[in-house]
């Protein structure tokens, strides 16, 4: 009899076991089919040379030692980095801090919560249609307002910070709310017995708001800064091939797009593809290091 109900126990384990793997299977071959073979062909393709009809062939490392000595992939390189320093500090800011004006007792807080979020569900050709019209030299409100004409679109002194105000502009809703749920995560019991305690609204928020809402803060950092760097969509609708502002705004995405789709030069295209993802990569390790410095996991 013992024997009979392991044998029915080990049965039913492996019954709930193929099962698991049959829910997730759709999950793993998506991510083999549309991530894992993209990935390995894009690689295998920076160390070739690739020809008509999609024949290729292998060349070594002759596409990477072209793109470190090309000035135009590290003026790309630097484009990225600069983007990150304009959009990230200030839009995890303003995003912490409408999520801290939204986690307060105010009237119609629901229907302020859905607007700060609506252009994340607006189409990005929109987007930049709309904004691209209110940056306009002669016309557009912002000059307007300013009473100063300023040529947004195509100074190349002032093109990166026309595109870090949309991407901040479009990112803030969606970052807010992220912080909004880990806001809402903190007990009320700690705010009370620090105002026992006669702790101030910025004490309050400086020892307890902070470092509670920390771990959600450090997952709206990894996304925001993976997100700058792969930037491409924005400065493709912002900027026209004969805008004379697109080497300062040519960040690395946009690169592999002009040498793959443009020029025609796939291996050199995949190359800057490997090290975009390499840089992510190298940004990713050193935040996960560094956010144990600052990242407070205890409730």
């Amino acid at each position: 009899m013992a024997n009979t109900g392991t044998s029915m126990a080990s049965k039913h384990a492996r019954d709930e076991s193929m099962w698991g793997y049959i829910m997730v299977a759709p999950t793993i071959i998506g991510l083999i089919v549309l991530n894992l073979y993209p990935f390995l062909n894009t690689l295998i393709l920076s160390f070739s040379k690739t020809k008509p009809f999609g024949l290729y062939e292998l060349r070594g490392v002759q596409n990477y030692i072209k793109m470190f000595q090309s000035p135009e992939f590290w003026r790309a390189n630097w484009n990225t980095i600069y983007f990150c320093i304009l959009t990230v500090p200030v839009g995890i800011f303003l995003a912490l801090a409408v999520a801290v004006m939204l986690n307060a007792k105010i009237k119609g807080r629901t229907a302020f919560r859905a607007i700060f979020f609506l252009p994340m569900v607006v189409a990005p050709a929109a987007v930049a249609m709309v904004w691209k019209w209110m940056f306009n030299t002669e016309y557009g409100i912002i000059n307007t307002l300013l009473a100063h004409k300023i040529n947004w679109v195509t100074d190349p002194n002032v093109i990166m910070i026309t595109c870090a105000i949309i991407a901040i502009w479009s990112a803030i809703g969606y970052d807010a709310v992220l912080l909004l749920a880990g806001l809402q995560n903190i007990s009320k019991s700690y705010y009370e017995a620090a105002s026992l305690d006669g702790a101030t609204k910025w004490q309050q928020f400086r020892m307890i708001t902070l470092p509670m809402v920390s771990p959600t803060l450090f997952v709206v950092l990894i996304m925001r800064l993976m997100s700058s760097i792969k930037v491409y969509d924005l400065i493709y609708m912002m900027v026209e091939e004969s805008n004379p502002a697109l080497t300062s705004a040519q960040s690395l995405m946009y690169l592999f797009y002009r040498e793959s789709f443009v020029t025609g030069n796939r291996g050199f295209g995949s190359a800057v593809v490997i090290w975009t993802v390499a840089l992510i990569g190298l940004v990713t390790v050193i935040q996960f290091w560094g956010q144990k410095k600052w990242v407070n996991y205890e409730v």
